[in-house]
């Protein structure tokens, strides 16, 4: 036998209290009762009470929730044989931890927003394998691809703009990492997903692009920033806040640059998504895009199902409660002749 909820087995504790309860106040009751009167004169006055039938009354009440508890624990006995199949797609995100992303058009920031709308998705996914990519002016594979979902998620708070030494933005790098990051298999069940503000400092993405597309796989890019730009705030270790300033002491500003973004989505039959602060658009490509796609089967198995057996404690529950209400406390009235 197998209990589809051993949660409910708290429950007991609280029926044990009940009937030790029930006992006790019994107890308290016949102990008043004899206070206020001696037992000759109890029998008189109390005649027309039965209390077997009172016992019974109450041994029903206690057994038909003691019924309903096991009912809740859900005991199940009994199999049968099922193929279950687990199937998903195999999703990379690639998220850019530049310095340019801390910049806070969008709130608290462009890499905060960026790590709480994967962490959305994560809530989404059924079966879907995915991995994590950082990149800055270099990339590595933070996170294989995997089904373990708290594992990535360490992954992905560990992500900040000191996690990559090199400056600067290269979308090209961080392809270069998802290609190379696909194990074998069909490509039309593989998504490479980068988040960015798109400026790309070193490289040829579009060369990338292409790649991707010959390879069969589809590239979804997410802009998050405005096109006026915004300054990039950093904070020294005495707590002071200045801006980030190039090799000639001006201050740098980043802008959002959709152009390539567009033309990367574009190439590989993928799409593009502005983010803004109230929708970011992950959620959006997973929806209309992802979840549409034909998945791969990922694990085929047999697992036994258990037949659910609560109906049984269930119904003589009650049964016990529609049989309660008639049996009568008290007895027929005496004969006087």
């Amino acid at each position: 036998m197998k209990l589809g909820n051993i949660e409910a087995l708290h429950f007991i504790w609280l029926f044990i209290a009940m009937v030790l309860f029930y006992l006790w106040a019994a107890k308290q009751r016949i102990r008043a009762m004899e206070r206020f009167a001696d037992k000759e004169l109890l029998k008189d006055l109390t005649w027309s009470l039965n209390n077997r039938r009172r016992r019974a009354k109450a041994l029903l009440i206690s057994a038909s929730i003691g019924f309903i508890i096991i009912a809740l624990i859900r005991p199940q006995w009994g199999f049968e044989w099922q193929d279950v199949k687990r199937s998903g797609l195999d999703i990379l995100i690639a998220i850019d931890t530049s310095n340019s992303m801390l910049a806070q058009d969008v709130k608290p920031n462009r890499l905060m927003r960026s790590k709480l709308a994967v962490k959305d998705l994560i809530k989404k996914l059924k079966g879907d394998r995915i991995g994590l990519i950082a990149f800055a002016g270099s990339s590595f594979l933070q996170c294989p691809l995997t089904v373990d979902y708290n594992g990535f998620m360490l992954s992905l708070d560990a992500l900040d703009v000191n996690i990559i030494p090199q400056g600067g933005t290269s979308l090209t790098s961080a392809m270069k990492t998802a290609l190379a990051s696909y194990e074998g298999g069909v490509n039309k069940y593989k998504v490479l997903v980068i988040i960015t503000d798109g400026e790309d400092h070193d490289g040829n993405p579009m060369k990338q692009a292409e790649i991707a597309k010959e390879m069969g796989i589809k590239i979804f890019t997410i802009g998050i920033g405005t096109r006026e730009g915004e300054l990039i705030p950093l904070v020294d270790s005495t707590g002071n806040r200045t801006y980030l300033k190039d090799r000639k002491g001006n201050v740098v500003k980043t802008r959002l640059d959709e152009a390539t973004l567009q033309e990367i989505a574009l190439a590989t039959g993928g799409s593009y998504v502005k983010a803004t602060n109230t929708e970011f658009g992950l959620d959006a490509i997973y929806e209309e895009k992802l979840s549409d796609m034909e998945k791969r089967v990922i694990e085929n198995k047999m697992v036994k199902k258990y037949y659910e057996r609560f109906q049984i404690p269930l119904f003589l529950a009650l049964l016990l409660l529609c049989i309660e209400p008639f049996i009568q406390e008290r007895r027929e009235r005496r004969s006087l002749s």
